[in-house]
């Protein structure tokens, strides 16, 4: 697996590249070498009890099959949900209810799921006591660059939000933590500590991935965080056995590792190959950390591999009944957002529509999956960097106008976060939803239903529209949050991967959908070895494992989907992201 690890090892990435299995794996590898150990999830989406076939939950357990072996979840939206009693709670009855309402929104977002789990295995991280009892200490999921600089600002936070200097999603869960002050500052020491940390960054070999590592790399080293392991899981085997998907697959991944940036590729580095099996048991994850042969199925097919599910092609023809009307596509990052909405919008076009496709990726991208000019089809780019800056103008000129040099830097951090940029390209999406009115407009890369919710729970410009106006013009008006919640207007469609961490992060953001009242129209489940034609054995027995991810989907998550087939080369070019559409069946779950 990994060597010379130090004291602490902390494994981060985006959902589903596999950070929990790699991090069982070390942990196992480490106990049959004799090492005591305690393994930390944080991860929202932990399945290490499951993977260890031990009921473990918020306390430390012995892995009763693995001698010298402990582990631990803590179950970050429980840790939120604690926060936020710990924060709101001495406001009830003092504050009114709409304003309780509006605080607790604020603290509903992924900023305070991170702070929260970050105060909770702080406290692991700082027992000295504890942590002596280890040789390793090993975390399943790492935070954010963003959350370490907000923990590392000097000043008292709880006076700056006390004395109303500033009012910001992300400044609020660390109201009332001046107590915890030292024991952050011991953690974040302890992190930026390259003797006793070590910082394994887990990617897929696709270019997406390996791109957001740059990022992550390039934030977290910025901040101290420089002992850095890169972690390639689930690179295709050499063996194709002539299958065509297999073959080229593999060149996919080697193309993709070519492209790394020379920092990224500068780094340690390990390859992990895909597995047939799933990691869940003890010999599964012993054969995966010594690299030994996995098992793959040698038995005749008893079980569906291939299977007709309702294509893309049958959702365009939904999409396209009422003629115009705005479709967004969300979805996290990696699982084909962008190449989904480019095959709606040019399918749309060729069927004789006009279509305006735009986009917060950068323009390169959204052209270069086009690769062609398509009739009636219009491309626009919103730049996140460009109206994110000229948010965050406008916040310090009004906002941060009058405080002190303190209050200002505090400010600043806050605009630092996510929320920011999705608020920031929110406004700018305002401006081109009125659009829709009069043809399709497909948005890729939207906003998260917590930001939604956030704009329009703390006076937002749909409230403060509707507050400013009269009954008779309240009746006539319609604002582009009214718009995003009538399913007459927008369609919303999830876009995931049929795999456990994307569908259950791709479930999340549906609720989150649902509290901002937005009801998602659809589904798209991209990338599908159960939807492809393959022989290679190992991707057979992969795909027949998809399908309790798609049937989780089809049978409790959605009521309209479709399937879109892992393809063999890039969906790049008019032509083949047409062909994505090609065979239209009705895409209503029955």
């Amino acid at each position: 697996m990994f060597t010379d690890l130090p004291k602490f090892v902390f494994f981060t990435g985006k959902g589903g590249v596999g950070k929990t299995s790699l991090a069982c794996a070390t942990t196992l590898s480490l106990a049959d070498a004799g090492k005591k150990v305690l393994l930390v999830s944080t991860d929202p989406a932990s399945n290490v009890g499951q993977v260890f076939e031990t009921e473990i939950g918020n306390k430390i357990t012995p892995i009763t099959k693995v001698t010298g072996l402990d582990a631990i979840e803590i179950n970050p939206e429980e840790a939120a949900a604690k926060y936020r009693d710990r924060i709101v709670g001495p406001m009830r009855g003092i504050l009114p209810e709409d304003a309780l309402r509006s605080i607790e929104e604020q603290l509903s977002g992924a900023c305070t799921t991170e702070i929260a789990a970050f105060d909770e295995f702080t406290a692991l991280l700082t027992d000295n006591d504890l942590v002596e009892r280890y040789d390793h200490v090993v975390f399943d999921t790492a935070p954010t660059g963003h959350t370490i600089r907000m923990l590392k600002l000097p000043g008292a936070w709880s006076g700056f939000l006390e004395a109303g200097k500033g009012d910001a999603s992300c400044l609020g869960p660390l109201a009332g933590l001046e107590k915890q002050r030292d024991r952050y500052a011991a953690a974040v020491d302890r992190l930026s500590d390259g003797a006793t940390t070590r910082l394994v960054l887990v990617a897929r070999p696709r270019h997406s991935a390996l791109s957001e590592v740059a990022r992550t790399s390039k934030e977290l080293a910025a901040i101290g965080i420089k002992n850095q392991q890169l972690a390639i899981n689930g690179m295709m085997p050499q063996e194709t056995g002539g299958d065509a998907l297999s073959a080229a697959l593999l060149q996919r991944d080697k193309d993709a590792l070519a492209g790394m940036t020379s920092q990224v590729a500068a780094l340690p580095r390990a390859i992990f190959a895909l597995r047939a099996e799933n990691l869940v048991g003890i010999g599964a994850l012993k054969r995966f950390a010594a690299g030994a042969p996995d098992l793959i199925s040698t038995e005749p097919d008893q079980t569906t591999v291939h299977e007709d599910f309702p294509t893309l092609g049958g959702l365009v023809d939904d999409i396209e009944q009422p003629g115009k009307g705005l479709v967004m596509f969300m979805g996290k990052g990696g699982v084909g957002k962008t190449t989904m909405a480019a095959a709606v919008a040019v399918e749309l076009a060729a069927r004789g529509h006009e279509v305006l496709l735009t986009t917060t990726d950068p323009a390169a991208h959204i052209t270069e999956t086009l690769a062609g000019d398509v009739a009636g089809l219009t491309v626009s780019r919103i730049d996140p960097v460009e109206v994110t800056a000229q948010y965050h103008q406008h916040v310090m000129a009004t906002k941060g106008k009058n405080l002190d040099a303190q209050g200002r830097a505090m400010l600043e951090e806050d605009l630092r976060s996510p929320c920011t940029e999705e608020i920031a390209v929110f406004q700018a999406f305002s401006r081109v939803i009125r659009e829709s009115t009069k043809h399709f407009v497909i948005m890729d890369t939207a906003p998260t239903g917590h930001t939604l919710l956030l704009l329009d729970a703390t006076g937002s410009y749909h409230r403060d529209i509707l507050r400013h106006s009269d009954g008779k013009q309240r009746t006539r008006m319609v604002t582009p949050m009214m718009r995003l919640q009538d399913p007459e207007q927008t369609k919303m469609v999830i876009v995931t991967l049929p795999e456990t961490t994307p569908v259950l992060e791709a479930a999340h953001l549906q609720d989150d959908l649902q509290r901002a009242g937005i009801a998602p129209w659809g589904w798209i489940i991209n990338s599908s070895l159960a939807a492809a034609h393959t022989t290679q054995p190992l991707l057979r027995q992969r795909a027949r494992s998809e399908h309790q991810q798609i049937d989780k989907v089809r049978n409790e998550l959605c009521q309209r989907y479709a399937v879109v087939p892992m393809q063999a080369a890039e969906p790049v070019g008019v032509e083949k992201l047409k062909s994505l559409c090609v065979v239209a069946k009705s895409s209503v779950a029955a």
